[in-house]
């Protein structure tokens, strides 16, 4: 049965039959059975894993039960850092068929690597991401994701055109022709970064097109945290549905979980990307419910495994089973990262706690950023935020009770009074890609 079941992994994507629906102790076998080989692989070709393994006398006929998985070292991004370009690498160069590289904000890249089945899986994963969408071969898919050393743009494009899907490889850029080409083409899907969709809203109003009126049905947006908030915004401003879906380069790509109609969590699809969570400080593995840091094991990649990476997403595994279905399981919505807190005198804050403050409030458009500096040993906070062009050609008290009320809605969210500044629309810079909220500008 688990061999049929890998084969059709590989082969055309059949909902009913698909691995998301497997009864969970033949899923569980299944795991277990992908996990005895992928980690023997890795002890095998990989040195570093292999080092690790032996630094503790574990040896891969010790794992006997996926619990025995919390026995193995963590991986963490430096690692790949570390190892550049090929040193993750069990599979030769002759079987690699794709590299891609993240673009790390220091020091080297991280690059991946996919032999032809690697490939294939990643493939029918995001076919499966994108049946939970509710999309079909008909859709007219728009693929905004930048294509290049970039996971996004090939990952959602192979994944939709195994669908069955038509797709736009229009890549990211050039907001007047996305929306020429949506209005043109009749783009039934659109997928690309939830900030970079926002801005298309924009530009189309510009532009006296009202999205609504196009036959634009669903939004497939990734690549960076976004709240309930803004997906209460786009649904609104564009009449889409939109959906969260959820990968990382050093995993496979975009793939890696999906919601389904129910929006309600996002499936991880484990039968490939195990997860687990666990207390960010500690290790600790902690009970499903609980919130922690997502960490992942590629249960069947061969170029190059990863055997417990640690995520830095903040997220729980939801025990409750889903009314679509789906027996695979659901993580919470990425609304943070344990590595993106920063801490003014002394309290934790986190992005998405200003986005979602603001979101709440009318005035405001869903363009900010904040801004750290340092004075005389203090730290300082102040959010730029763009407000609406009413109330910006609106009169001075107007602008400067609404400055009030936005420091006042801070506050009461951060627990900490901050700096507000209100700016012009389209003061804050868009972004193609992934949106840059914070600018740190302390000499620490």
């Amino acid at each position: 049965m688990c061999a049929e079941l890998w084969n059709d992994t590989f082969g055309k994507f059949h909902p009913a039959s698909a691995p998301d629906y497997l009864p969970v102790p033949q899923l569980r076998l299944l795991q277990l059975q992908r996990l005895q080989a992928v980690v023997l692989r890795a002890y095998d070709y990989v040195e570093l894993f292999r080092e690790r393994m032996g630094q503790i006398g574990l040896l891969p006929r010790d794992l006997e039960t996926l619990g025995d998985l919390r026995l193995l070292p963590f991986t963490v991004k430096n690692d790949l850092r570390d190892t550049y370009p090929f040193g993750l690498f069990a599979s030769p160069m002759q079987e690699i068929v794709r590299l891609h590289a993240s673009s790390g904000t220091t020091g080297r890249p991280i690059v991946v690597a996919y032999t032809r089945e690697d490939v294939e899986v990643w493939t029918s994963a995001m076919v499966r991401t994108f049946a939970a969408a509710g999309l079909h071969q008909g859709d007219i898919v728009q693929n905004a994701y930048g294509y290049g050393l970039f996971t996004g743009g090939l990952g959602a494009h192979y994944g939709a055109e195994a669908l069955g899907a038509t797709v736009i490889p229009i890549s990211g850029g050039n907001a007047d022709r996305q929306i020429m080409l949506m209005k043109d083409f009749g783009s039934t899907a659109i997928c690309c970064t939830p900030s970079y969709f926002i801005h298309l809203i924009e530009r189309a109003g510009e532009m006296g097109i009202d999205m609504k009126d196009l036959p634009l049905r669903v939004g497939v947006f990734g690549a960076e945290p976004w709240s309930e908030s803004m997906r209460q915004y786009i649904q609104a401003n564009s009449g889409v549905e939109a959906f969260d879906i959820y990968g990382l380069s050093e995993i496979t790509g975009p793939g890696v979980g999906a919601e389904c109609t129910e929006h309600d969590g996002l499936h991880i699809f484990e039968d490939h990307f195990y997860p687990e969570i666990i207390d960010p400080e500690t290790g600790e593995v902690l009970a499903d419910g609980q919130e922690g840091e997502l960490v992942l094991t590629t249960l069947s990649k061969k170029a190059m495994p990863l055997i417990r990476y640690r995520t830095r997403d903040i997220t729980r595994l939801y025990t409750e089973v889903c009314p679509c279905g789906r027996t695979v399981r659901r993580i919470a919505r990425i609304g943070r990262r344990s590595d993106d807190m920063f801490i003014i005198r002394g309290i934790n804050v986190f992005p998405s706690q200003v986005e979602n403050a603001l979101l709440q409030m009318g005035g405001t458009l869903p363009h900010y950023q904040i801004v750290l500096t340092r004075d005389k040993g203090l730290d300082e906070m102040e959010v730029q935020v763009e407000v609406t062009p009413e109330i910006f050609s609106d009169s001075v008290s107007v602008m400067e009770s609404l400055n009030e009320r936005v420091i006042n809605v801070l506050e009461q969210t951060l627990n900490l009074r901050v700096g507000v500044r209100l700016v012009a629309p389209h003061t804050i810079q868009r972004s193609e890609g992934k949106a840059k909220r914070v600018i740190d500008e302390r000499k620490i």
